[in-house]
């Protein structure tokens, strides 16, 4: 999965630029990590799509991504704890999710028409919180049952289509390309230590 990552701020001193102004904040990364998450999610449903696995409607497709959102906040969060403290982390999963809730609803509103879309993928991103924290994650990343999670919920939002082994891809084949990617990601713009996966 080719996914170009931005990581790096620009280096001149033009008005606006954060080099030659203010110092970057906590929001300032966050924004760029969320920037960086909605194009991970989208190169792992475009991967999906390259791989033949169905995705019949718009609604569908908005609930795939929704899914694979979920899990990379969940993986960056997990990720910085014990690293960054805890206001920090609260901050940053806060603008992770308004960033990407605004990204979804302006996606979703240019192809589906106006709506609300924003309060569905908030409560979608509250509900999997709740159920990835009861998931297990170690020094190597997300464990069985966190990718398990994962997969189970990405084939459920996939349901209308025919997408058999859809679970067991995106545990063995997906989720490594996007969690190494994101790793990457997490680490520079946050300046943590992540996972290193080959």
């Amino acid at each position: 999965m080719a996914v170009r990552i931005k990581s790096k701020w620009h280096h001149t001193k033009r008005k606006g630029n954060l080099r030659g102004g203010r110092k970057k904040t906590l929001e300032d990364r966050a924004n760029v990590l969320a920037h960086n998450i909605w194009k991970i999610a989208f190169a792992s449903y475009k991967h999906l799509e390259e791989e033949k696995f169905k995705f019949d409607t718009g609604p569908q497709i908005t609930l795939a991504l929704t899914e694979i959102v979920a899990f990379l906040i969940q993986v960056a969060d997990r990720t910085v704890f014990g690293q960054i403290n805890e206001e920090d982390r609260k901050t940053m999963v806060e603008v992770l999710g308004k960033q990407l809730a605004a990204t979804i609803d302006d996606n979703l509103t240019e192809l589906l028409g106006a709506g609300d879309y924003r309060k569905s993928f908030i409560d979608t991103l509250n509900q999997r919180f709740q159920s990835y924290a009861q998931c297990a994650y170690g020094d190597e990343g997300p464990e069985y049952s966190f990718l398990r999670l994962f997969g189970d919920s990405l084939a459920q939002a996939m349901a209308a289509a025919n997408n058999k082994w859809v679970v067991e891809y995106v545990m063995e084949i997906e989720a490594p390309l996007a969690l190494k990617l994101l790793y990457k990601t997490v680490a520079e713009v946050l300046g943590v230590k992540a996972p290193q996966l080959s």
